[in-house]
């Protein structure tokens, strides 16, 4: 047994999903690879997430350490912007495999189904 951030995780992988895991967060980690994101860059990028889901996403990364949210209260409006903390950074490899697993996957899907059509 494994104890993170007070939770207990049976084994290694099942810290890795407890903390990226879920159906948004992998999303949100993928867009925030490329830089800092406000609020709304996030909800433009990601059009099926509802606001209560990208917001309680975005508090748990936060919570677990993997996203960092900074407040910008120089000038009305409020600015808030979501960046990758130090630890969310180190899982930019394990992202980008993600991704192009992914890619694979549509790929020989697509093949796929162009192999059927001609038949």
């Amino acid at each position: 047994m494994h104890v993170v951030n007070g939770k207990t995780y049976p084994c290694c992988t099942s810290v890795t999903m407890g903390i990226i895991g879920g159906k948004w967060k992998t999303v949100i980690l993928y867009h925030l690879m490329e830089g800092p994101l406000r609020y709304n860059e996030l909800r433009k990028k990601m059009k099926s997430v509802t606001e209560r889901a990208l917001s309680l996403q975005l508090k748990k990364l936060e919570e677990d350490g993997v996203i960092k949210r900074k407040v910008y209260t120089s000038k009305p409006p409020l600015r808030v912007e979501y960046s990758l903390s130090a630890m969310g950074k180190t899982l930019v490899p394990l992202l980008q495999a993600i991704a192009e697993w992914g890619d694979t996957v549509i790929a020989k899907e697509h093949q796929y189904s162009l192999d059927f059509s001609a038949n």
